[in-house]
């Protein structure tokens, strides 16, 4: 019988394929006897006989066995986050605080601390909660860095013709100035006395008295006043415009009915600068009335309604108006000329001053060179600051201003500048002292009235 199937077709693709030799290992025939593959038991060859049925059961068994001698599938590790580059240097302005101390507020606080003992190893996980910034807010964190618009010299023309687009940004002499009228800004406790004095006459002991008062009394938003205790014929009422011809003798005798500001404003006569001044009697038989027992209660009453009182002393020690004076004072102001007779009159009040047991105001005292005349004289200057200050807490020299030699009026617009700038400096070294004198002033501070 011939074989149709001699000649090879493909198989159809639903047709069980047989499976590889390999996967399908021989076996022995029943009985130990080996047959060659192909041959039948009767001897003859079988080329084409069917291929033995599929073992689902053995396919499954060696793909398992396969799996089992795989290599594991490992995950790989996730990347190590990069390392963040050094922060650079901040080029903004420097807090107050210091740039240490804004750093720590800009980092958030460190985790707490567990009080469980080494046992509990089974501790629960925190909930993730949002950092907080632990700093206060404050006018850095919210606002960037601008330069301070310029207050003088050809920065502030630029700056106000481009109407504000172009900041040159303050010269040298605007940060000096306005340092200098920080420090004229120092907070005082209670009041501050001030008594400008001198054993010499015709040296600008008056005209320091109101240019100092008017220059604390501009850059200050607290209440200043000048009172004339000179007891002979005091000048102090005309060095400013007059607004009232009430006197300090007046004030006294109308004591009992001051209670408000008001009051006592309207006594006073006030400058533009806001410096109100009271005024000694004009007549003199009458300023020598004016005794220790009056100043202290003139004293009393002004220091209810004023932050700073200055003292326009007489030319002598020893009257008794000077004893409540120095009694009452917490820093002394001395005027002197560039002279050899204002020096030495300047230097033994200092020496009556030790004497007499006001070392204590000798150390807080301020001497003042002023020029009464234009030009340099044979004086020299540099030995006679070195030896005043040796001796004092600070020494000013204020240069001559043609507007002061007048001998009228003062108003601060009609100094030259270097003599304005001269005086806020004076002001300023005044000031030093303000922050100390909260624990000397004589006696508790009384409340208002």
């Amino acid at each position: 019988m011939t074989n149709n199937s001699a000649t090879q077709r493909p198989s159809a693709p639903w047709v069980a394929q047989s499976p590889p030799a390999a996967e399908y290992p021989e076996q022995p025939p029943q009985g130990g006897e080996h047959r060659p593959p192909g041959e039948s038991e009767s001897g003859e060859g079988s080329e084409h006989l069917p291929p033995p049925p599929h073992d689902y059961a053995a396919a499954a068994r060696a793909t398992e066995a396969a799996r089992a001698v795989r290599a594991p599938l490992h995950i790989a590790e996730p990347p190590a986050p990069p390392t963040p580059a050094p922060a650079a240097a901040p080029t903004g302005p420097v807090p107050p605080w210091g740039r240490s101390a804004a750093a720590h507020f800009d980092q958030a606080p460190p985790p707490p601390q567990s009080t469980q003992g080494p046992a509990n190893t089974q501790a629960q996980p925190a909930a993730a909660t949002p950092a907080r910034h632990s700093g206060e807010i404050n006018r850095d964190m919210l606002f960037r860095p601008t330069r301070r618009p310029p207050a003088s010299g050809w920065r502030r023309f630029v700056h106000r013709i481009s109407g504000g687009g172009v900041n040159p940004g303050e010269s040298r002499d605007d940060v000096r100035r306005r340092h200098l009228v920080e420090r004229v800004n120092q907070p005082i406790r209670g009041d501050y006395k001030i008594a400008v004095l001198s054993l010499k006459g015709g040296v600008g002991k008056t005209t320091t008295t109101v240019a100092l008062g008017s220059t604390f009394a501009s850059l200050r938003g607290d209440h200043v006043v000048a009172i004339d205790a000179n007891p002979d014929l005091g000048t102090l009422g005309g060095r400013i415009p007059s607004q009232t011809p009430a006197t300090v003798r007046d004030l006294l005798n109308d004591q009992q009915r001051i209670h408000r500001y008001s009051d006592v404003r309207a006594f006073t006569s006030q400058a533009p600068s806001r410096l109100e001044v009271l005024a000694s009697e004009r007549d003199p038989h009458k300023a020598e009335a004016f005794s220790e027992t009056d100043y202290r209660e003139a004293v009393g009453i002004l220091d209810n309604f004023y932050n700073l009182i200055l003292t326009d002393c007489g030319t002598g020690l020893t009257h008794s108006a000077m004893r409540g004076v120095l009694d009452t004072a917490d820093a002394l102001v001395l005027v002197s000329s560039p002279a050899l007779d204002g020096a030495q009159s300047a230097d033994a009040t200092l020496n009556w001053l030790t004497a007499q047991g006001y070392g204590h105001l000798v150390e807080r005292t301020v001497v003042v060179i002023s020029s009464a005349r234009p030009g340099s004289s044979g004086i020299n200057m540099d030995e006679l600051v070195e030896h005043f200050a040796s001796e004092v807490r600070a020494v000013k020299v204020i240069p001559f201003d043609t507007h002061l030699a007048e001998g009228s009026e003062v108003d601060l617009d009609r100094m030259s500048p270097t003599t304005r700038d001269a005086f806020v400096e004076l002001a300023a070294l005044v000031a030093d002292d303000f922050p100390d004198a909260a624990g000397r002033h004589h006696g508790p501070i009384r409340p208002r009235r």
